[in-house]
């Protein structure tokens, strides 16, 4: 008899939690898609992403990935920049749609942080440690429908509150010309630093760049999210860095790994690229 009750119970557990993924996967438990239409089309943000990974931005040369969502996290657009959906890296699909997420999440109508502001925080005895373990990504969303759609108009991801946190460089607040938050854009499928790179590049090709201001504005009074390079590498100067969780110490708290060695020159180098990006308006 105990065990016909644990079967039983098993039985409706399983039942319950597939059906509860069948819902979701069908959009039954979608938000309203009415903040999409304060946002680019697809087709825009397309155009906007491919302009933006031909320029040279530091790193890989590859092809990628970017997620448009409204205010409340729903997906309104997800594109990438080469032939076919093979082309990217497939992980970075579902990575673009988190910084995306995060982006918006964490900016709000008087600060924008970008997902390369969060870095040095989330790290261990940082002040948002334990931040990228928060609003798990929305597994059914994610991975529903048919492959063959991932990139295209109607990607299954579309209409979906996708969640998840992401912590390094790819994603942006979209502010519009009034100056009001629209939502967030994440692009992935190169080094983090690119990432950030052709991020703020299709965000200012869409016109969603007008920020209100941002950590990076102590320093980079004319990029006010942008990322910021300065880790000071253990051990100091161009030394390689030590043993430890991380590899130096942010002068300003929001500081991102170079992606071109960790050192003083590194930082130079990515901090290069970052100074050509288009500023915010």
């Amino acid at each position: 008899m105990y065990r016909q009750v644990v079967a039983i119970a098993a039985l409706v557990i399983v039942c319950t939690w597939g059906t509860e993924l069948a819902l979701t996967a069908q959009g039954v438990n979608s938000a309203p898609r009415t903040g999409c239409k304060d946002l680019p089309s697809w087709d825009e943000l397309r155009s906007a992403l491919k302009m933006a990974r031909a320029q040279a931005n530091g790193g890989l040369n590859l092809d990628m990935w970017g997620t448009l969502v409204d205010r409340d996290g729903v997906v309104c657009a997800v594109a990438f920049t080469g032939t076919d959906r093979q082309q990217q890296w497939p992980g970075s699909r579902v990575i673009s749609a988190q910084k995306a997420n995060t982006a918006n999440a964490f900016s709000l109508p008087g600060l924008s942080l970008s997902t390369a502001n969060l870095f040095t925080a989330v790290q261990p005895g940082g002040s948002l440690f334990g931040l990228q373990e928060s609003n798990p990504v929305s597994t059914a969303a994610a991975y529903s429908g048919n492959p063959d759609q991932y990139g295209q108009k109607n990607d299954p991801m579309t209409g979906e509150r996708i969640g998840g946190v992401n912590v390094f460089g790819g994603g942006l607040a979209l502010y519009n010309a009034a100056g009001k938050i629209v939502g967030g854009l994440g692009v992935s499928g190169d080094t983090s630093c690119a990432d950030h790179n052709i991020a703020y590049r299709t965000r200012s090709t869409l016109n969603l760049d007008y920020v209100p201001a941002g950590v990076a504005a102590a320093t980079d009074p004319t990029h006010l999210d942008n990322i910021i390079f300065d880790i000071t590498p253990q051990g100091g100067g161009d030394l390689a860095p030590g043993a430890g969780q991380m590899p130096g110490v942010s002068r300003s708290g929001f500081g991102h790994t170079s992606c071109h060695g960790y050192s003083v020159a590194g930082n130079a180098i990515s901090a290069g690229f970052a100074a050509t990006l288009p500023p915010t308006k």
